[in-house]
């Protein structure tokens, strides 16, 4: 390997026409500067603003269908002086908390038994595959039936939505825990309960974070459904009644602000990370 590394840097020397060091753009697996890396996310909005707000500005679309950036801000500034904004969010915050927070709770314990014991997985893995493939929205009707129209409906449809899920992402991130380690544990005298707990848990930890994470925009795509099927306050009946009237600027206004409260969550996400597992992110 050595003698490769010394062959190449001498063609380098010879030839540097030939051979330019690779692009800071295409390092595979290595991070880029943190300026670069600053610049790159302000261009990611600023050339989607600058094109929405070209192609408004033609007049070839009506605003009907694309309103520009300024009425959008306008209606923005609308719903948040009449209070509508505020409590709209309100309920979908809620409503998104109170189901996801349900489903970690218990899908995290499960997950982790099914992926430490291979009699429960096989007891409980099939009826969980048949299952999550099964279309969430699908239960709605079922929902409504059992729970009524009111906030328990909507909440159940969150955690059925995304348990499965969250499941089988931790289940497979304890297959992952090397083998080595558990054996070495057992050596040391460790009792099964102290295995899950002080070992496997700590060791997927990141994982699971990660996966609750990634599942955490599938909590927001059920409530905004839930939402438009059977609401009266929400960010989702913001937007049908905002379609209904052809507010378009409104619909606009409403999913900016998902796509908002969504990253400053991802962003909370990260964080927590950060703080609870320094030592996977360093």
């Amino acid at each position: 390997m050595t003698q490769n590394a010394e062959d190449l840097q001498a063609i380098y020397s010879k030839h540097p026409q030939k051979m330019l060091p690779p692009s800071v753009f295409w390092r595979i697996a290595e991070d880029i500067p943190p300026f670069v890396a600053w610049i790159l996310m302000f261009l990611s909005i600023t050339v989607v603003l600058v094109l929405w707000w070209a192609i408004t500005s033609t007049g070839f679309i009506s605003p009907l269908f694309l309103p520009s950036p300024g009425q959008v801000w306008g209606a923005f500034q609308r719903l948040l002086a009449s209070g509508d904004l505020l409590i709209d969010i309100t309920f979908s915050v809620f409503r998104v908390s109170v189901g996801f927070a349900l489903m970690v709770v218990v899908s995290i314990p499960i997950g982790v038994v099914m992926g430490s014991f291979a009699s429960i997985r096989a007891l409980f893995e099939p009826i969980i595959g048949i299952v999550r493939y099964m279309p969430s929205p699908a239960f709605i009707p079922l929902l409504i039936l059992y729970f009524g129209v009111e906030e328990t409906s909507k909440i159940m449809l969150i955690f059925i939505g995304n348990v499965f899920f969250n499941i089988l992402m931790v289940m497979d991130a304890v297959k992952f825990v090397p083998k080595e380690l558990l054996d070495a544990t057992y050596t040391l005298g460790a009792k099964k309960r102290q295995i899950l707990l002080q070992v496997i848990f700590p060791f997927i930890l990141p994982t699971v974070i990660n996966a609750c994470r990634v599942n955490m925009a599938g909590a927001w795509n059920l409530v905004i459904v839930s939402e438009l099927v059977a609401a009266t306050e929400g960010l989702g009946r913001r937007i049908s009644i905002a379609q209904r009237f052809l507010k378009t600027d409104e619909i606009f206004a409403s999913l900016i602000v998902i796509g908002l409260i969504g990253l400053a969550i991802d962003l909370l996400f990260r964080l927590l990370l950060y703080v609870s597992c320094k030592w996977a992110v360093d």
